[in-house]
């Protein structure tokens, strides 16, 4: 096999395995955080009743991030300073609405060690109601990098595309109700992850919107005082 694939899916088989502690806990651990009062923006929306939404922000980098389906009542705590900052673009495009796929990546100012940071996209295949986290990149600048980056879902799999200088790289990631990336278990039956594939053409979002958007202007009126109580 020739060398540099054999480092790719060495390097591919590490960013799927499991999420450490402390990327999941971007997930699952709220931080004592100030009440900013600013309104809730939506930043991302899939279609009529699904949305993410950024609250109790300070600016567009750094919020809790929230999934929200107001058809099926759901409401989900994302984290908070990760999703907002991915600057690539999002396609959501699984007619079912049972998967459903939404990149991170990190605040502007946030500085990786030597060995760079992992960067996490979260997914879930029950329309929402449970997300599993899987890392997708591996970067000195998540911030500046993540815009060289499509993340486009369909009824059966996550595609990630890194644009490269000559031409993306594509990566396709099978989802199978039940499997969960990161665990000893095997993707089932004949299925697996395929590299240097063609991201399908023809994929939209139902809304139409492919990249996180936010009202940069929107601030905090809270004092200093206010917000150390």
């Amino acid at each position: 096999m020739n060398p540099a694939k054999l480092a790719l899916l060495v390097s591919v088989a590490m960013l799927t395995s499991c999420v450490s502690d402390e990327e999941r806990s971007r997930y699952s651990q709220p931080q004592p955080i100030p009440n900013y009062d600013v309104p809730a923006q939506v930043i991302y929306r899939i279609d009529d009743h699904r949305f993410i939404s950024l609250e109790n922000y300070s600016n567009c980098n750094h919020g809790d991030t929230y999934y929200n389906d107001t058809k099926e009542g759901i409401r989900k705590k994302l984290g908070r300073n990760g999703i907002e900052n991915f600057q690539g673009r999002l396609i959501n495009a699984d007619p079912t609405g049972k998967n459903i796929v939404i990149p991170s990546s990190q605040p502007p100012e946030r500085a990786c060690s030597d060995r760079g940071c992992s960067v996490s996209l979260i997914y879930s295949t029950d329309s929402g109601r449970t997300f599993h986290g899987m890392v997708y990149m591996k970067s000195f600048d998540p911030f500046r990098d993540s815009k060289d980056y499509t993340v486009a879902l369909t009824t059966d799999a996550v595609y990630v595309s890194e644009r490269g200088q000559y031409h993306s790289y594509v990566i396709r990631y099978p989802l199978v109700p039940g499997f969960v990336y990161g665990t000893s278990e095997k993707l089932p039956g004949d299925k697996r992850i395929e590299f240097d594939v063609k991201l399908p053409s023809g994929l939209r979002t139902p809304s139409g919107q492919e990249r996180f958007t936010c009202d940069a202007s929107i601030r905090p009126n809270n004092s200093a005082a206010e917000l150390s109580q």
